[in-house]
């Protein structure tokens, strides 16, 4: 029997009672998986090699931002939320308020990367320039010793995880332009910077490819040995929330697949950073 595996990019899964799925067989169950799209490489390398050993398990992934996903385990409609952002503290409250028992998990560490068209000259950026270009104060590229060109701003949108980091860490909070065009997943910010020699995006480390260029930042290169030391200075955890109180059984061994020797290979494979 072929695994049956689903992967639905944004889509809509609608699953009845996480309580009904502990009373099945195991090979009867089924795990939903929602949220980040920065985590979404991972558990896609993780569901093609926990459903060779467990074939009769279905197992869905979508990635439609961080904070679907938190909502999502708050609400009882997903058995996995992966987000690329801790919960907040009105989520916990949320969910203390719908009885629901929330245990954060990280599963590995990322860096968010600022990238541009390959053809622009530009190879660094500071973190003060990057807080200038994205809050609007530096719209030009000369100004930070590219091209006089105008520079195109693409951002994620506010759902998800990466942005919220972005906006901590770099914006210190503060608002993105409001020239900027704003995106869904990483993979709409690579192909819209691959496609506009004037624009600058961010993304998940793992999202890299020949498509793009990568910007050092504030003089260090954004590599795994650099993203797990901490001299990268946008690096993060990644993670998986699940509700304890119908922690089903399917769910949480392939939560455990990932933090294992292997899953955590594939951490590595899917270009970021493992736990050890």
């Amino acid at each position: 029997m072929r695994p049956k595996i689903l992967l639905c990019i944004a889509a809509a899964v609608t699953v009845a009672s996480m309580s009904v799925f502990t009373t099945r067989a195991f090979s009867d169950n089924k795990v939903v998986i929602k949220g980040s799209t920065t985590v979404l490489p991972i558990t896609q390398k993780a569901i093609e090699a926990f459903s060779k050993m467990h074939k009769d398990v279905s197992i869905s992934v979508d990635g439609s931002g961080s904070g679907n996903g938190i909502k999502a385990i708050i609400d009882g409609t997903t058995d996995i939320a992966n987000s690329s952002r801790a919960m907040k503290d009105n989520e916990k409250t949320k969910a203390s308020d719908k009885g629901a028992r929330i245990k954060e998990i990280v599963c590995a560490f990322d860096m968010i990367v600022p990238v541009v068209h390959p053809k622009n000259p530009l190879s660094k950026i500071s973190m003060d320039q990057l807080k200038g270009i994205f809050d609007g104060s530096i719209t030009n590229w000369k100004e930070v010793g590219g091209p006089d060109e105008t520079i195109v701003v693409i951002s994620r949108d506010t759902s998800s995880g990466t942005y919220e980091y972005w906006n901590e860490e770099v914006l210190k909070k503060g608002d993105v332009t409001p020239r900027a065009q704003l995106q869904a997943s990483n993979g709409a910010v690579v192909t819209t910077v691959a496609n506009n020699p004037k624009a600058i995006g961010y993304i998940g480390f793992g999202y890299m490819n020949s498509s793009v260029k990568a910007l050092d930042v504030n003089n260090v290169k954004a590599t795994l040995p650099n993203g797990k030391s901490g001299r990268y200075p946008i690096s993060r955890k990644l993670y998986m929330y699940v509700n304890e109180k119908n922690y089903s059984p399917q769910a949480r061994a392939f939560v455990q697949f990932i933090l294992g020797r292997q899953g955590q290979a594939l951490v590595k494979d899917a270009g970021y950073i493992p736990l050890r």
